[in-house]
């Protein structure tokens, strides 16, 4: 499942948001973790990579 937050820096600085997708390891196959701090825009884009 993933979580999404949204988190405003300064004023006139761009919409980011922390996103977090759980991934499986390709070592141990056990799920891990994978955060980033992406652009508004490229929320979908992140979720869609495989």
């Amino acid at each position: 499942m993933a979580k999404k937050t949204v988190a405003t820096l300064q004023s006139g600085s761009k919409k980011l948001s922390k996103v977090i997708k759980m991934v499986r390891s390709p070592k141990s196959g056990a799920y891990v973790f994978e955060e980033r701090m992406v652009s508004a825009d490229a929320v979908n884009d992140f979720f869609n990579k495989k």
